[in-house]
């Protein structure tokens, strides 16, 4: 059977735990954290997992040391927030014994607190899909510090059926917190780049930010949950040039 190799990106040491027993399937575990003073390490061993501690500057960096890490063919990349369940692990031995393809898309169920919302999740804030299934060397994530780009070979699959799931969000304060710390990242890249831009372009880019989310990701269909993740996701580019704009005076 072709071998999976699973890396979860640790954090809060009980959803890793919780996270890591959905992973008996995978041949192997790889769990990647920059903490040193927790419980991850014990957590790891636990599982039979294989820790890879470090100091990463940016998160593509620690996530591409975390494939290089990999032993098996195949790649399954989560985090510790997420749970593959029984028929999506099913799916996935199934599917890289036989597809000739380099990467697939999961889907994704996103959960705020236990509400499951499917509609007007985008930027930083949450995806319909991602490419978490693929061929060692045929992902490599970019450097940014706020949502790194990924080189993915061209050679891509059909998403999967299953979903993962994504508890992302504990309550609404999650989707704020993710909001200042996005557009904090987001603030410090612009700054390197050397080019904030004029204010109102920032306007115009959050303007549209929020109809993507609300109008035509269907959003309005979430009722509140819907407003939120959309207000968040339009204030974002505002918010990043204002906090770059404001760090250089």
């Amino acid at each position: 059977m072709t071998a999976i190799s699973a890396i979860v990106t640790a954090g809060d040491r009980d959803e890793l735990a919780e996270c890591l027993s959905f992973l008996s399937f995978a041949d192997e575990i790889v769990v990647v954290t920059s903490q040193t003073r927790d419980r991850t390490p014990e957590v790891a061993r636990r599982f039979g997992a294989y820790l890879l501690q470090g100091t990463w500057a940016r998160e593509g960096e620690r996530r591409n040391a975390a494939i290089e890490a990999c032993t098996g063919p195949w790649v399954l990349e989560i985090d510790s927030h997420e749970r593959v369940t029984a028929e999506l692990a099913a799916e996935l031995r199934y599917l890289t014994a036989i597809s000739p393809f380099t990467s697939h898309e999961l889907p994704v169920d996103t959960f705020v607190g236990r509400h499951l919302i499917r509609h007007g999740w985008g930027g930083a804030y949450g995806e319909d899909a991602y490419p978490g299934l693929f061929r060692k060397g045929a992902k490599r994530w970019g450097l940014e510090r706020s949502q790194p780009s990924l080189t993915l070979d061209p050679n891509r699959g059909p998403r999967l059926q299953n979903p993962v799931e994504r508890h992302a969000y504990r309550n609404l304060s999650g989707l704020l917190h993710r909001l200042d710390h996005n557009t904090t990242l987001r603030a410090a890249d612009l700054r390197e780049a050397g080019g904030l831009g004029r204010r109102r372009s920032a306007v115009c880019r959050s303007a549209a930010e929020f109809w993507q989310c609300y109008v035509r990701r269907k959003g309005w269909r979430e009722g509140g949950f819907g407003l939120m993740i959309a207000t968040c996701a339009g204030l974002d580019p505002l918010l990043s040039h204002l906090k770059a704009e404001l760090e250089d005076e």
